[in-house]
């Protein structure tokens, strides 16, 4: 790919995750967001958990416990489920940018404590026209990213259950031309999930709660490297952990609160203001790049916690949190609303999420709506679509015909 389309790209993917930051930072010489490849993994992709301010560590299973925590699918109430979930994305900025992804389970055998589950999604950044110039004719690009993954979760008790998954993505920013001579390929990459999921019901006065705690560590594989491997760049590994506490209001209505604490395990790329303005200082600012770009993705986890240039209160700053709330009436009606938090420094997106969701024997419709708390920020207004299908339903109502 030539460069000069390339970089262009990249800008783009990077206003997914930092447009909010230029806006509210205050301190640019404190401004420092860790940079990852193929940030579009990170996009919570369900109306559910988009409403509660992305959140999903230690909810109850749902169909879209992918992305959230796979651990969860062994609880899961119901034997299998699909569901298809649509994200305009940056809408108000470009009207052509959009998240799909295609998501189920299936529980396996008759002791109903493992299942196998899988993904699908796809992130498509619209037509980019790279104009003229040069001797070449302008192209329109589509660049997108997608990636599918397969997991596998199992009771190791009563209350406790572990999930794996491998996932496989590939990230497509490049053109071909009969002109050019050196034709672009897509950069792919491997990853693994592993995750956790501990549940129990506590008698609390004379009612029957529900608590429970998950964690998930997503995104541990290998580089993607653009541009004929002059970019290599990390995958956002994320270490989630989180709590949910669920209780009833009434007969059939029921309260739930939770709370996800997210920290990318990614090592922050060394900033040229941090080092000394001598011969020396930028010597060693560029052994620094050199050693950040060569550092292996399992060395960057531990370096992670440790790298920041202001000690610990820096690496505190990449700690981003989310709050939220659902309430369900009788698990057919569902109102939720929730924050999610990120330090100006780091990205500072800031938003609140709301949705409702609605349903029936068979399916199930959910929607979200995000408001940012910065009126300029691109994420404001992001809607959420899912559109999800219960195996058990589909069963009884053919069963009943």
């Amino acid at each position: 790919m030539k460069a000069r389309y390339f970089k262009p790209i990249l800008s783009l993917i990077a206003a997914v995750m930092l447009l909010p930051a230029y806006a509210s930072a205050q301190n640019k010489d404190e401004f420092n967001p860790i940079e990852t490849g193929v940030t579009s993994l990170s996009i919570a992709p369900d109306a559910r958990g988009a409403s509660m301010g992305d959140l999903g560590a230690a909810t109850d299973p749902d169909v879209n416990s992918q992305f959230w925590n796979p651990s969860k699918y062994a609880f899961a109430y119901s034997q299998a489920g699909v569901s298809l979930s649509y994200t305009p994305w940056l809408r108000k900025i470009v009207n052509d940018i959009f998240l799909a992804n295609l998501s189920g389970y299936w529980k396996l055998g008759g002791y109903d404590n493992q299942a196998i589950s899988a993904s699908l999604r796809y992130f498509s950044l619209g037509e980019v026209n790279t104009g003229t110039g040069e001797g070449y004719s302008g192209q329109s690009l589509n660049p997108y990213e997608l990636s599918f993954d397969i997991g596998y979760s199992r009771k190791l008790s009563e209350k406790f259950s572990m999930g794996v998954v491998m996932r496989y993505i590939y990230s497509d920013l490049g053109f071909s031309s009969s002109y050019a001579g050196d034709q672009s390929t897509g950069a792919s990459a491997f990853s693994v999930d592993v995750s956790g999921y501990y549940t129990t019901y506590p008698i609390i006065g004379r009612n029957e709660c529900q608590w429970s705690w998950g964690w998930d560590i997503s995104n541990v594989g290998s580089k993607v490297s653009f541009n004929n491997g002059e970019n290599p760049a990390f995958l956002p590994t994320n270490l989630r952990l989180g709590t949910s506490f669920m209780f009833p209001l009434a007969d059939y209505h029921t309260l739930a609160l939770s709370l996800d604490l997210n920290k990318l395990l990614v090592p922050a790329k060394p900033r040229k203001n941090d080092y000394p303005d001598t011969p020396e200082g930028q010597q060693q600012f560029l052994d620094a790049t050199e050693e950040w770009e060569n550092m292996s993705p399992i060395t960057g986890i531990f370096k992670s916690f440790t790298d920041a240039p202001g000690g610990a209160k820096e690496e505190f700053r990449e700690i981003t949190m989310s709050i939220g709330a659902e309430y369900s009436y009788n698990q057919q009606f569902f109102l939720r609303a929730g924050y999610y938090y990120e330090n100006e420094f780091k990205g500072g997106r800031k938003y609140f999420g709301m949705g409702a969701g609605f349903s029936l024997n068979v399916l199930r419709l959910d929607a979200s709506y995000m408001l940012a708390t910065a009126q300029t920020s691109p994420l404001d207004q992001t809607l959420r679509f899912t559109l999800t299908f219960d195996m058990d339903g589909l069963k009884d109502m053919f069963g009943r015909r």
